[in-house]
């Protein structure tokens, strides 16, 4: 099998591609390198350019016509930024996604594999979730998400493409044999900022304490970017059964446990040598208090469940974080 992955020079991008490669699955790689890093597609089919590109488009597909579905990982991800920035959100998530899954079709394209968001739920009075759950995305990059999965669902009913939403928790980790990772040195997610603020040597800040969470944290669903990878070779070799006669579905991606970030940072000082002080601060721009997933659909229908634990991803992040700026070439200017 052949696949083409959009943004497969991103932090999951790269390690799906990579998850691809271990099982045999050849991946066609397409990123216009705005976030992803030309490091991460060294010896892999890669074409530079944007996934609105109908011309580009046209030719990976000319050049590789064994190519048989697509993942489609491209996107703007920070919250924060995008209450800053909604135009550029909207353009870069919904626009140019539009253009794009024009493209595929046109290109004879059955079968996607769509980077959905596990952000973009209403979460019940425990904070979890599953597929049935209501939709209320509290972030223009969360709306940009449900608005992308409504979107290829009129698609997929209509025209010649069947469309699978992974709707991901919280990713962390990195590719346990190191061939990538977080590529930020300075990322916004929790896990991220607790590897800054232990390499500064700094407290670590706790966005937000007042959520009706119980201990006042947000609460999230740490999935480690392996598992996340692996989930997706097991939609490309079950696609059928798992949109379950549709022409559109959606699978949670997640633990099925619930952890708040005082709890990562617990865990993350029970794992490092030197651990790092707590300070609480006001919440960010767009942020939720968070949810976990309950759902059982990924085992059923999938064949997959996460085998990693937190303390594997917060050490498999640390062991990244000693390689990154050398694998990326990275100075203290970046």
């Amino acid at each position: 099998m052949k696949v083409l992955i959009s943004g497969g020079a991103g932090y999951i991008g790269s390690t799906v591609a990579s998850a691809c490669l271990d099982a045999g699955i050849t991946p066609v790689v397409l990123d216009n390198l705005v976030t992803g890093r030309r490091e991460f597609v060294t010896g892999r089919a890669f074409y530079e350019g944007d996934i609105a590109d109908g011309a580009l488009v046209d030719r990976i597909f000319a050049e590789h016509p064994e190519i048989e579905a697509v993942v489609h990982c491209a996107a703007l991800i920070v919250v924060p930024d995008s209450v800053g920035d909604p135009i550029g959100y909207y353009r870069a998530n919904v626009a140019k996604s539009l253009d794009f899954v024009g493209h595929l079709i046109r290109n004879g394209c059955e079968k996607m594999i769509f980077s959905s968001s596990g952000s973009i739920y209403l979460p019940g009075a425990d904070f979890s979730v599953d597929e049935h759950s209501g939709i209320s995305p509290q972030s223009p990059y969360a709306r940009t998400k449900a608005v992308c999965e409504g979107m290829f669902a009129d698609i997929a009913a209509t025209q010649p493409i069947r469309i699978l939403s992974l709707r991901y928790f919280n990713p962390i980790g990195a590719d346990p044999q190191l061939r990538t990772g977080l590529q930020l040195r300075r990322p916004s997610h929790a896990l991220g900022k607790l590897i800054e603020a232990q390499e500064a040597g700094v407290p670590f800040q706790i966005t937000g304490t007042d959520w009706p969470t119980r201990d006042g944290s947000g609460i999230r669903d740490y999935v480690h970017v392996w598992d996340l990878a692996t989930a997706h070779v097991a939609a490309l070799q079950h696609f059928d059964r798992a949109l379950e006669e549709q022409q559109s579905s959606v699978i949670n991606l997640g633990t099925g446990t619930g952890t708040t970030v005082t709890e990562l940072a617990a865990a993350f000082n029970d794992v490092v040598d030197q651990p790092v002080s707590l300070v609480e601060t006001g919440p960010r721009p767009g942020d939720v208090a968070g949810a976990f997933t309950r759902s059982d659909r990924s085992k059923r229908l999938l064949d997959w469940e996460p085998r990693f634990s937190i303390e594997e991803g917060i050490r498999d992040s640390l062991r990244w974080a000693e390689v990154r700026d050398e694998r990326l070439g990275l100075t203290d200017l970046d």
